[in-house]
């Protein structure tokens, strides 16, 4: 396959899994909000979706001050912000068409449909009158164009390399939004041993204060029902960073995506792919004997902060290895 056709096919997934996963965290967010909460801890949680994207200094120079409505604006519609939701969609549908005979027929109309539903909708004022029916129809559209794209591709080098964007976004995604929430939430210094004497005066844990929080947190990843079904308890941060990154059977979790990417890097190894693929090989590894309670220990800030490394250095690789050279 060619690199270009290769490239863009890479960063048509990449930029489609970066619209949803904008849209669940703008979501959760948005959700949040409508809990009873002061004013500053809102302000935090807007302020934390900024950077999660690391778009705080882009949006500074645009506006005085951090609200919902300007931050959801920014996020979603706002053409000069290249992370948002307008343009994620914008850059999918032309990546698109640039390869239009590598796609099926399918494929393409529900890039190019998406893309022109999404505009209509803004027109129509429907993300000003219900913001999160507006997010649920993007996440849905995401599934869409995943769900035609393996129901109709032939699996070879086009298909693999569009997973491989999926998979490597989707695991960007979910460490940035962990990393950010717990910080946020709870912090290094959380994971210790419920006080003994506020147990037994009977008052709220952090862990049952927060739990609208942390149920949001994994709606915004679909792992609400997941968690239930494998933990059966009340939510816990530790175990909520657990499920999102070393359980392997879920499907957003850390672990997942790299077992994804590693299988499908193998798919379309050269021999120049070596050392990504060892080190892509290895990042897996880590996550699939790793231990929550050791992460724990290190410090889950420091453990996600370089996870997000290792995955921008597996990015650089895979372009440099099979896509059109990055710019120096």
């Amino acid at each position: 396959m060619l690199s270009r056709t290769a490239d863009h096919l890479f960063w048509m997934a990449r930029y489609m899994e970066r619209a949803e996963n904008t849209a669940r965290m703008l979501d959760v967010n948005y959700q949040t909000s409508l809990l009873p909460q002061s004013a500053d801890t809102a302000l935090q949680g807007w302020s934390g979706l900024l950077s999660i994207s690391e778009l705080t200094w882009a949006y500074n120079q645009q506006h005085q001050q951090i609200d919902a409505r300007s931050v959801m604006d920014f996020m979603v519609r706002d053409e000069k912000n290249l992370s948002s939701i307008w343009n994620c969609l914008r850059a999918a549908r032309e990546n698109a068409r640039a390869v239009r005979g590598a796609l099926t027929t399918e494929v393409w109309e529900t890039q190019n449909q998406t893309w022109l539903e999404f505009n209509r909708m803004l027109k129509a004022g429907e993300f000003e009158r219900d913001p999160g029916a507006f997010f649920e129809w993007v996440k849905f559209r995401s599934h869409l164009s995943r769900g035609v794209t393996v129901g109709t591709m032939l699996m070879d080098e086009a298909l693999h390399f569009l997973r491989i964007g999926t998979f490597l976004e989707r695991a960007d995604n979910t460490a940035r939004l962990l990393d950010v929430k717990f910080q946020a939430l709870a912090g290094d210094d959380y994971f210790g041993p419920v006080d003994a004497q506020q147990q037994q005066q009977g008052a709220a844990t952090p862990q049952e204060v927060d739990f609208y929080h942390w149920s949001a947190i994994l709606r915004s990843v679909s792992g609400f029902e997941i968690y239930r079904k494998v933990y059966r308890n009340v939510i816990r941060p530790e175990k909520v960073a657990e499920l999102l990154i070393l359980r392997p059977d879920m499907p957003r979790s850390l672990a997942a995506c790299m077992n994804d990417v590693v299988a499908n890097l193998r798919l379309v190894a050269n021999q120049q792919s070596d050392e990504t693929l060892r080190r892509a090989g290895r990042l897996q590894s880590d996550l699939r004997y790793g231990r929550i309670d050791e992460i724990l220990a290190t410090g889950l800030h420091a453990y996600l902060t370089q996870f997000l490394d290792r995955v921008g250095d597996l990015g650089v690789g895979i372009s440099r290895d099979f896509l059109v050279p990055m710019a120096a």
